[in-house]
């Protein structure tokens, strides 16, 4: 199940409880004890940025795989999110070392970034996204993938578990990406989506029709979820979708946006007798959002290429922020994926 830690930034103590939550979700991925020290400072740095430099904001920490071959362990994936007032200098800001903050540690972002496995950020004046993973290499994360993914997934009212999950697949020159929502929210939808995530990871071999097909008696015995699939043949670049329910996505190639639609039903409960599958060529521009319903349905998809170079769980981080509204509550749980062609981040 997708265990997720959202720690609310909005006075000093919340930045202890920001340093617990990394420790924990350290244990949970198995880091030792220097690379869970590692993902505690990073953590106390960002919740610090977030109090004195933007006057709050969200720090939200999950567990992810290891870009690259399967079986090189999870990461620990930090994220904040803040409407402040961005970073004015954000070249001084990355510097390593630098920091304005009396009651920072002093590492500063530059050190973030230096100490984590990957590191990222994405600063305007509606607010400023950074990311960092920390996983057992100790070092930068290498042999990146020529397709990237990245999400972030925030429980209803900071519940213990997401009835949403992302996962991503290789099998062969086939990336198969996946995001599921289980009906309703809490654990036992949470129970649905990981169902489903396990058997992508058993099926990956096959085109998205199929595996929703293949999922169907897999969660069975579950509430049953909304699930889109992505595939990307990176041999002869091919896109392929097909999705079960009401799981968003969203396509952006040729410098423009189109919807995905899915087919209606539930995986796991009322599969429909047809699941039409769409194929479109997969170019290095190429970049898909998918969304659970958690967000809003008339969100604006992001045309910034500062912002569309960057990470994909900044990315996903950004849409989820930009879409989010004080005056209207999420009343399920959130989660934002991202799938794009590798091109490397620009520099901060």
């Amino acid at each position: 199940m997708t265990r997720v830690w959202v720690v609310p930034v909005h006075d000093s103590t919340r930045v202890r409880d920001a340093r617990v939550a990394a420790e924990t979700a350290s244990a949970h991925a198995r880091l030792d004890a220097h690379r869970t020290a590692v993902a505690a400072l990073v953590a106390t740095e960002l919740a610090t940025n977030l109090l004195k430099h933007a006057g709050g904001g969200r720090l939200v920490i999950d567990l992810v795989d290891r870009p690259g071959p399967a079986g090189r362990g999870r990461a620990v994936q930090l994220v904040t999110l803040d409407h402040g007032p961005g970073i004015r200098d954000v070249g001084a800001a990355m510097r390593d070392g630098y920091t304005t903050s009396e009651a920072s540690l002093g590492a500063g972002l530059g050190t973030c970034r230096r100490i984590s496995s990957a590191f990222d950020l994405y600063s305007t004046p509606r607010g400023t996204v950074a990311m960092a993973r920390v996983d057992q290499g100790g070092g930068p994360e290498e042999n990146r993938p020529a397709v990237r993914t990245g999400g972030i997934n925030i429980p209803l009212a900071e519940a213990e578990h997401s009835g949403d999950a992302w996962s991503c697949a290789r099998s062969g020159s086939r990336v198969t990406f996946m995001l599921a929502d289980g009906l309703g929210h809490g654990a036992k939808a949470a129970h649905a989506s990981g169902a489903a995530v396990e058997e992508l990871h058993r099926v990956a071999h096959l085109p998205p029709a199929e595996i929703l097909r293949r999922m169907h008696p897999a969660l069975r015995d579950t509430r049953g979820a909304a699930v889109a699939v992505a595939q990307v043949d990176t041999a002869d670049g091919e896109f392929a979708f097909a999705g079960v329910g009401n799981v968003g996505a969203r396509l952006r190639t040729a410098g423009s946006w189109q919807h995905l639609v899915s087919h209606p039903g539930i995986v796991g409960a009322q599969f429909p007798a047809t699941v039409p599958e769409r194929r479109l060529p997969w170019t290095p521009g190429s970049l898909l959002v998918l969304h659970s319903d958690g967000l809003p349905s008339r969100w604006v998809p992001p045309d910034d290429p500062g912002l569309l170079a960057r990470e994909p769980a900044v990315v996903a981080a950004t849409v989820l922020r930009d879409a989010s509204s004080a005056a209207s509550p999420g009343r399920d749980d959130t989660c934002v994926a991202v799938l794009t062609s590798d091109r490397q981040a620009g520099s901060p």
